[in-house]
């Protein structure tokens, strides 16, 4: 049963992923987290494992096909995104799991906030 989970919340993911470019930070290290009970390390540890290199390929040649993909910004992003992940992911393991989850619930909070009151 708990497979089946994991694959809805990746196909839920992979949903939001293609229509807002977001899904493992925001939809899959929470329900890891709190449906599958994994610890905070775990769920942000195997959110990067899944979306290594099949998260965006399809929802990206889309994209691409029209016209979306602005592709300087795309390289450079993956490069800040290659360096990024390994330091954080670094700085995640120093910390203490309540640390990590205060955190990042901060961050959506913030960024929550953010998209309602830009405008």
């Amino acid at each position: 049963m708990k497979y089946i989970i994991v694959l809805v919340i990746g196909t839920a993911a992979g949903l939001l992923s293609g229509m807002f470019g977001i899904g493992g930070g925001i939809l899959i290290v929470p329900m890891l987290m709190y449906a599958l009970k994994c610890s905070p390390h775990a769920a942000v540890g195997t959110s990067l494992a899944a979306m290594l290199l099949p998260v965006g390929l399809l929802g990206a040649v889309q994209y691409y096909r029209n016209g979306y993909i602005h592709v300087p910004y795309a390289v450079l992003l993956a490069m800040g995104l290659f360096l990024g992940a390994y330091l954080g992911a670094r700085l995640s393991i120093s910390l203490h799991g309540t640390a990590l989850e205060r955190m990042f619930g901060g961050l959506l909070i913030a960024a929550g906030l953010w998209i309602v009151f830009h405008r």
